[in-house]
């Protein structure tokens, strides 16, 4: 008896080790001794026999039973039995129950003992994972600190204490070399359930990283007084943040920066000499790119919301540090802001204005055959085309210096001319592209997009209608940090995007898809929408 004491001892003992180191519920540890005998024990009683096994946690006695299904005829000695025999052991069995027949203790061979063996070490090492899983998968986000536990081909292995976690090369900063038993903090970027290999991944080069890092050195961020609102890094080289204040009184830039700048040192030892800009938050776009573009100086900034472009004209000596080494201080005031920034020198932008001073001068020649000087008065007064001199009020012509309101009368004149002229030749080059006059008849629409439809195959009303807002106002993708445009039909026509959604919205209207009613809605919402033939 003594000896049985301390095998029910042992495997007790046994499950409560294995519980401890993994970090794991006990019982997960037993289930997984239960399910390595059972199999065992199937190895000997046959494959098909249903055996199950039984430790009592209390006292850690194993029980062996075989359950068999009770039938009429036994097809399957394995796991069926008569209605006869199965009243030898339960004398209440009827058809359908299942009977359970105790089972001897096995003696298990080698190959038996060392398959449950791998049983138990799969079973926990799935319980372990699953563990690390649902401890994680909430602290996405977070900063943690772990010891190197191994690399591999350049990834690093992190054991976190309760977890393993993988520093990947690429999220590593540059010339940065860990060993076995360094200490590392880096920041979770992404937890997922993975069948092998660690589930838990770190990133040193991601821009939160750096806002959690200020968080820990600065209390105000902690306490949400000063907020970063922005982050944008070149990992181990450079990086921007904009912070902003909720308190008046206190100067989130200097916050961030500390005293004698302590605070930004911290994080700039942290992640190996990245030098930072900190610039103050604004909620006008032109301010903020102007404060990060800094240390730069800039002139002035003009805005294309469309597009979500900015142009800055810079000083021309200050045109290298605007774009930074190999572009970098535009690319990551870029990235800071979410706009595209094109950077011109006051020489650059008078040398544009100038020219297109000379091409409005030549157009004006040209359309309303005028003198130069004629020319150049339009164009020094703001007049920007032909189509603005045929619908601008005659008063606003005549009010040009050396202009009387006959003159007026005729420059408005001949631009109309010129206009129908011009209308005509489009619409011959329409008709030549089998465009559809009942396109003309869509709001919005001229002679000239006409063309522009038929050079890119939208010919007839359903055409049109079948267009996305993006086919006629282009898109923008920011990928990588820098934006890309994808130019649409009508991205030459100046139309804001708005415009081009009510050109599809109207062609949907006239060719029957949609009501009056669905003007209101989004032309991309309507577009999901069943359409009636």
């Amino acid at each position: 008896m003594a000896a049985v004491s301390a095998n029910k001892l042992e495997l007790l003992q046994i499950a409560d080790a294995v519980a401890r180191e993994k970090s794991i519920d006990r019982g997960i540890v037993i289930a997984a001794m239960e399910d390595a005998i059972a199999r065992a024990a199937r190895s000997r009683y046959g494959s098909e026999t249903e055996v199950r096994a039984e430790i009592d946690q209390k006292k850690g006695e194993l029980r062996l039973s075989r359950h068999m299904l009770v039938v009429e005829a036994v097809e399957n000695p394995s796991n069926q039995i008569s209605l006869e025999d199965a009243r030898r052991l339960n004398p209440s069995a009827q058809i359908g129950d299942t009977i359970a027949d105790a089972l001897p203790p096995l003696e298990y061979g080698r190959i038996a003992a060392q398959s449950a063996k791998q049983v138990i070490v799969q079973k926990v090492r799935e319980a372990e994972r699953d563990r690390q899983y649902q401890e994680y998968k909430d602290r996405i986000g977070d900063i943690v600190n772990g010891v190197v536990k191994r690399v591999e081909y350049g990834n690093v292995v992190v054991d976190l204490g309760r977890g393993e976690a993988i520093v990947r090369r690429d999220e590593m900063l540059p010339r940065e070399v860990f060993r076995n038993g360094d200490r590392v903090r880096a920041y979770i970027y992404d937890v997922r359930r993975e069948p092998r290999g660690p589930q838990i991944f770190l990133s040193r080069t991601h821009p939160q990283f750096m806002a959690k890092l200020f968080a820990q050195e600065v209390p105000e961020i902690y306490d949400g007084i000063v907020e970063i609102r922005a982050v944008a890094r070149d990992p181990g080289s450079r990086a921007k943040i904009a912070v902003i204040s909720r308190d008046s009184s206190v100067d989130p830039v200097g916050a961030c920066v500390g005293m004698r700048g302590s605070r930004v040192q911290a994080v700039v030892n942290e992640l190996q000499g990245e030098k930072i800009d900190i610039i103050p938050w604004s909620q006008d776009v032109a301010t903020f790119v102007v404060n990060a573009l800094a240390p730069a100086e800039v002139a002035k900034v003009v805005l294309d919301e469309e597009k979500e472009r900015i142009e800055v004209v810079v000083p021309d000596a200050q045109l290298s540090l605007a774009i930074g080494r190999r572009g970098q201080n535009v690319r990551l005031a870029s990235q800071l802001t979410g706009w595209d920034i094109d950077i011109l020198t006051e020489q650059e932008e008078s040398e544009r204005r100038q020219a297109e001073f000379q091409n409005r001068t030549k157009t004006f020649i040209e359309a309303l055959d005028v003198d130069e000087v004629v020319a150049q008065l339009l164009a020094s007064e703001g007049f920007t085309s032909v189509e603005e001199l045929a619908l601008v009020d005659l008063k606003e012509i005549a009010s040009i210096e050396g202009f009387d309101e006959e003159t007026a009368e005729e420059l408005q004149s001949r631009a109309k001319e010129y206009l129908e002229r011009i209308e005509g030749e489009y619409d011959e080059k329409r008709r030549a592209l089998g465009v559809d006059d009942a396109l003309k008849d869509v709001p919005g629409v001229t002679s000239q997009m006409l063309v522009a439809f038929g050079e890119n195959g939208i010919k007839t009303i359903e055409d049109l209608a079948g267009c996305a807002t993006d086919d006629l106002a282009g898109w923008t993708e920011r990928k990588d940090g820098e934006t890309k445009r994808e130019p649409g039909i009508l991205d030459g026509f100046d139309l804001s995007r708005d415009e081009c959604e009510q050109i599809v919205m109207q062609a949907r209207l006239k060719a029957g898809w949609i009501t009056e009613d669905d003007l209101a809605k989004p032309a991309e919402e309507a577009a999901e929408e069943p359409v009636e033939a």
